[in-house]
C-alpha cells in the first residue's frame, strides 16, 4: 500500500442552504480529502494549518480515521481558515458571505519526514506557491494530482501553470476546464490542458457525473441521483480523497485503474452532499459504501441487442 501526502485547508464553514443553516463546523479540503481517503485505511498525512482557536477533538478524529497530524501545525495565537457561504435553491450555485484567511495567510507546509517518500501527492485546494513547496520536499513521487479552481486561474495564472506543468492529474470541474485551457469542448479543453504538462485530466461536473482524459482515451462516470441534496460542500473534495485513496491503496496509477478511482471517488462524494459538513462522512461505514457501489454498478451496466 503507498503512502499519501494530502494538503489542503483544515478550516471552520459556516453553510447556508435551502434545506437550513449551521453555525461554524468542521471543514476544508484537507479534511474532506482526508474522510474519504480514510476509507481505504491508506498510511496518510494531512499537511495543514489551524489556529489555537481549533479544537483538539477534531485533530484526535482526524489521527483516530488513520490520519497522521503530526504535518498539522496549530498556531496557539493565531486563528483557523474561516469560510461562509449560501446556496442557491439550484445547489449548483452559492455566494461567499466570508473568507477570512487568518493562519493561512503565512502557511508554509512541512511535509513529516516520514512522508517525503510517499508515492501519492493530493495537492488540494491552496495558493499554487503552497502546492509547489509541497512538491519540492517530495522524493520522486510516482503520482502527484492536482486540485484547483477558477480563483488561481484569476489571480496567480502563472504560478499555477508552474504547478500544472509538474503534475500527473489535474481535476478541476467544466467552467474551469473552459477558461483555463480557452476551448469550449470539453473533448479539446481536455487534450490542451494534457499540453500543460498533465497525463490525465478529470473534468468534474457536480450533479453530471465525471469524465477522465488520457491521450486519446475518454472515459465517463455517472452521478448517482439522489431525492434530496443537503450541502454540496466539500463533494468535490470528497471525490479527490476517494480518488487518490483508492489509487494510493491498490498501488496501480494505470489509466484503466483510473476509471475504477473516479467511481470510488465519485461514490463517496454522493454520501457528503447528504447531510451539513463532514456529517454524513463521518458516520460512513464500508458496507455503506460497497452498496453504494453496486447502485452505481447497476445505474451504469446493460445489456444491448444489435439489429
Amino acid at each position: 500500500m503507498s503512502k499519501l501526502v494530502i494538503v489542503g485547508t483544515v478550516a471552520f464553514d459556516a453553510i447556508e442552504t435551502p434545506f437550513g443553516k449551521t453555525d461554524k463546523i468542521l471543514g476544508g479540503a484537507a479534511t474532506y480529502i482526508g474522510l474519504a481517503a480514510s476509507q481505504f485505511n491508506v498510511e496518510g498525512a494531512i499537511v495543514s494549518i489551524v489556529g489555537g482557536d481549533f479544537p483538539k477533538e477534531y485533530i484526535d478524529m482526524l489521527a483516530a480515521k488513520g490520519m497522521d497530524v503530526t504535518g498539522l501545525e496549530v498556531v496557539k495565537d493565531g486563528k483557523t481558515f474561516f469560510w461562509s457561504g449560501k446556496y442557491h435553491n439550484d445547489m449548483n450555485s452559492r455566494d461567499t458571505l466570508a473568507t477570512e484567511l487568518n493562519v493561512l495567510a503565512d502557511f508554509n507546509p512541512k511535509v513529516p519526514n516520514a512522508y517525503t517518500r510517499a508515492e501519492v501527492v493530493m495537492l488540494g485546494n491552496l495558493h499554487p506557491l503552497v502546492q509547489l513547496g509541497v512538491i519540492d520536499q517530495m522524493v520522486n513521487p510516482k503520482l502527484v494530482v492536482l486540485d484547483t479552481m477558477n480563483f488561481w486561474m484569476d489571480n496567480t495564472l502563472k504560478e499555477l501553470m508552474q504547478v500544472i506543468a509538474r503534475v500527473d492529474v489535474i481535476t478541476i470541474n467544466d467552467e474551469e476546464a473552459r477558461q483555463l485551457s480557452g476551448e469550449y469542448s470539453l473533448v479539446n479543453a481536455a487534450k490542451k490542458i494534457m499540453e500543460m504538462g498533465p497525463k490525465f485530466v478529470v473534468i468534474k461536473k457536480g450533479e453530471h457525473g465525471a469524465l477522465l482524459f488520457h491521450k486519446d482515451e475518454m472515459f465517463y462516470a455517472p452521478a448517482l441521483p439522489l431525492a434530496e441534496v443537503f450541502d454540496p460542500t466539500g463533494a468535490g473534495d470528497t471525490f479527490a480523497g476517494g480518488f487518490s485513496g483508492y489509487l494510493a491503496k491498490t498501488e496501480d496509477y494505470s489509466y484503466e485503474n483510473m476509471k475504477n478511482a473516479i467511481i470510488y471517488g465519485a461514490a463517496l462524494a454522493s454520501f457528503c452532499v447528504e447531510k451539513f459538513g463532514t456529517e454524513r462522512m463521518l458516520q460512513l461505514t464500508n458496507k455503506q459504501v460497497h452498496k453504494r457501489l453496486q447502485q452505481f454498478k447497476s445505474l451504469t451496466q446493460f445489456d444491448i441487442e444489435l439489429t
